[in-house]
């Protein structure tokens, strides 16, 4: 058993560095829930912040040595730069310290039904349909999602069933920290080099994280990197598997796909039997494939079919999911996490095919090493807009050791721009905008900033 979990049995009094983080508000609202004394600290008033001090939990503002004091476990979120003075003093004193998925992985060991969805693309989308679609089907889960699943408002709830979804995060390997019941797994796509080096190793990181599931598999029978990746899984765990898609071959198959406005419908086969029509509230293919993924891991949990309409009907999107913001003027703004070019193409193919008289891309590309390494793919999708603005690249993590800007990608994409600053790309947008026009601001980083900026520009116009 993994240290952390032995821990967990004998103390009480837990500190979390950064508590008002997406991924870790919800696990603190798990842990009280399981009765644990907790404190945190975090550097920004939130939303988030608001909800975890309504449980009673205190929050310091600021990160300072002494709020760790009386801690007997320390939980930091992986965006802490090292020489934070709360994980500094924790190390010092000697007090277990823990990454935040070493937490979610002993979270997922509570929960008898645990649902860990993994995939290169799609995995925050597909955990808030499936959490939606059990919420409503009354199995009162508990989910821990990397976006803002409207219906609860939050980007995680508390359940008391043996039900439990999560994202299940292939970044730097932390998935291989959670212990699934069910996995899941979307799609395996090129991405996060900078760590795995080639697609093998990538691949291989998901056949381990497969191979981990004490229940199934349910994955992509379409995708030929997943199918890849899970039969030595499958072979290795000696457990079921299930497959989704678009071919006749797999279990669960979407067929008769038909586009009414901007979302899709179609009938769902499971095992050659037609069990009925299934109608999405979100745009793009990409999302029947989420779909079919939520669908196969509901029935097998025992969601009825019925139920799975009826919850992927009401789902709506996730927040920061193609979440269209406001409609000023004629103009819709619109915003999305896409930031590797695979989830580009679906989003601005989507776009383009919504009837807007004009798409305007505002892309901030996220990482030195993925815009790099990517470069000639962000390249070829950045140009199906009509038109394509762009930000300097956001670091991050890293230092730019590849000598890759902006300005780059801009001198090979026919009539783009780029802008140093969120002000002088919104001003650009809604100067050139017309009734009409749909602009959608792209990428995992704070371009959603630019959106705010501009839907207030738009309104003092109006």
């Amino acid at each position: 058993m993994p240290e952390i979990d032995n821990l967990l049995k004998s103390i009480k009094r837990i500190h979390f560095i950064g508590i008002g983080g997406s991924g870790m508000c919800p696990l603190a609202e798990i842990l009280h829930k399981e009765g644990y004394i907790l404190s945190g600290s975090d550097n920004n008033e939130t939303d988030t912040l608001a909800r975890i001090r309504a449980l009673g939990i205190p929050v310091a503002m600021g990160q300072r040595a002494e709020n760790i004091e009386g801690a007997e476990m320390i939980v930091y979120t992986a965006a802490l730069l090292k020489d934070n003075p709360e994980l500094v003093a924790a190390k010092e004193s000697g007090i277990p310290t823990f990454e935040r998925s070493k937490l979610l992985g002993a979270v997922t060991r509570i929960y008898p039904n645990s649902i860990c969805i993994s995939g290169t693309h799609g995995k925050t989308t597909s955990c808030s349909m499936l959490t939606q679609v059990l919420i409503e089907a009354d199995f009162d889960p508990t989910a821990v999602i990397g976006g803002k699943l409207p219906l609860t408002g939050s980007n995680g709830m508390v359940g008391h069933s043996e039900h439990m979804v999560c994202e299940a995060c292939e970044f730097v390997d932390t998935f291989l920290d959670l212990s699934p019941d069910v996995a899941v797994v979307l799609n395996i796509d090129e991405d996060h080099l900078d760590y795995f080096k080639t697609l093998e190793n990538l691949k291989n990181s998901f056949t381990k994280f497969a191979s981990m599931a004490t229940k199934a598999i349910i994955y992509n029978g379409d995708d030929a990197n997943t199918v890849e990746a899970i039969l030595p899984a499958l072979k290795e765990s000696g457990k079921p598997g299930i497959t989704f898609g678009f071919e006749k071959s797999n279990d669960y198959y979407a067929d008769n796909i038909s586009n009414n406005n901007e979302y899709d419908s179609f009938d769902l086969v499971r095992h050659g039997e037609k069990l009925g029509r299934v109608t999405l509230s979100i745009p793009g293919k990409h999302n029947i494939y989420n779909a079919l993924a939520v669908i196969a891991a509901a029935m097998y949990s025992g969601v009825t079919f019925e139920q799975c309409v009826r919850g992927i009907a009401d789902f709506h999107g996730a927040g920061r999911r193609f979440e269209k913001l406001a409609e000023i003027d004629g103009i819709t703004i619109a915003d999305d996490y896409a930031h590797h070019p695979r989830e580009l193409e679906v989003t601005l193919k989507t776009a383009m095919n919504m009837g807007y008289k004009k798409v305007w891309a505002v892309f901030q590309p996220f990482t030195y090493s993925r815009t790099a390494m990517l470069f000639d793919d962000f390249v070829r999708v950045l140009q199906i807009p009509d038109r394509c603005i762009m930000t300097e690249i956001m670091g991050s993590r890293e230092i730019n050791t590849y000598g890759i800007y902006t300005e780059q990608l801009a001198e090979k994409i026919p009539g783009s721009v780029w802008f140093n600053t969120f002000e002088e790309v919104a001003q650009y947008a809604v100067d050139n905008a017309e009734s009409g026009d749909l602009i959608i601001t792209l990428g995992c980083g704070d371009i959603y900033k630019a959106a705010k900026i501009m839907i207030k520009k738009l309104k003092e116009r109006h």
